[in-house]
């Protein structure tokens, strides 16, 4: 999960989100106001995965990166661009896998390839191996202010044997931002490319998010549809405080942005 030093700010504006691109209603299942959050963390534990790569030469074989979550046909998975594993044509014993959930803390590892990504707004699209995942549904609407809000991921990785973990919160607001480069060898081409194209909007959300949430959705509450893809947070000082001093500012991608890109790649 990339991190933002509070100490030296990156947000360039602040300003409501105006209007929202067409939408594709992804899955089925009614909302979660009336059974409450249990009810959507048990429906939606089968559609979130662990995202990460398998490598035939590494130790342990699976390395862990991040979360993602079935959209779709439910053979898609969205997580965070920068969480997917640098092409490496050198290495063909290397790619990209996903781990699914099956119940009882049992995981199946699947092999996976990316579809396509979104850079600018920090989004990936992975197609999957095997039977299709139950797909999440993208929201139709961009949250507003206030909005109750769940997040789930993988806090700490396989550090606590990828338990699927839920946070809460609220859209705290809408925010455009861009992330300047530290250091001069911070000016990776993606930087680069997003302080020329400008700042981008995200939901800042009043919730703690760990290493490990980066790619995992946000719900909204009463309606269980996802409003967001979790993409990182604010540390007070360095990497390492994201876990022992949490801030409790997080951001997501919309989830227009998020329906965009698999519209670009899924026909439906």
């Amino acid at each position: 999960m990339p991190v933002l030093p509070a100490s030296r700010p990156c947000l360039l504006s602040r300003r409501l989100l105006l209007g929202a691109a067409a939408l594709v209603g992804l899955g089925s299942g009614g909302a979660a106001g009336a059974a409450g959050l249990p009810d959507l963390i048990a429906r939606a534990k089968r559609s979130v995965v662990v995202v990460g790569s398998y490598g035939l030469m590494d130790n342990p074989r699976f390395g862990f990166r991040a979360a993602g979550f079935a959209v779709g046909d439910g053979l898609q998975v969205l997580t965070s661009a920068h969480v997917v594993p640098s092409d490496t044509p050198e290495r063909i014993d290397r790619s990209i896998a996903v781990q699914v959930w099956l119940g009882d803390d049992q995981w199946q590892m699947r092999s996976a390839r990316l579809l396509g990504r979104d850079l600018r707004n920090d989004l990936a699209l992975l197609q999957i191996d095997g039977p299709a995942l139950p797909a999440l549904s993208l929201a139709e609407q961009d949250a507003p202010e206030g909005t109750s809000i769940a997040l789930m991921g993988f806090p700490i990785g396989n550090a606590l044997g990828y338990t699927l973990t839920t946070h809460r919160g609220i859209v705290s607001a809408w925010t455009a931002i861009a992330s300047p480069a530290q250091s001069p060898a911070g000016l990776s081409a993606r930087a680069v490319r997003q302080l020329r194209d400008g700042a981008f909007k995200v939901m800042q959300l009043d919730a703690i998010a760990y290493p490990g949430n980066s790619g995992g959705p946000v719900f909204d509450i009463d309606s269980g549809a996802v409003v967001g893809v979790l993409q990182g947070g604010v540390v007070k000082s360095t990497k390492e405080a994201a876990l022992s001093a949490p801030t409790g500012i997080t951001y997501a991608v919309p989830a227009s942005a998020a329906a965009a890109l698999l519209a670009e790649y899924v026909k439906r």
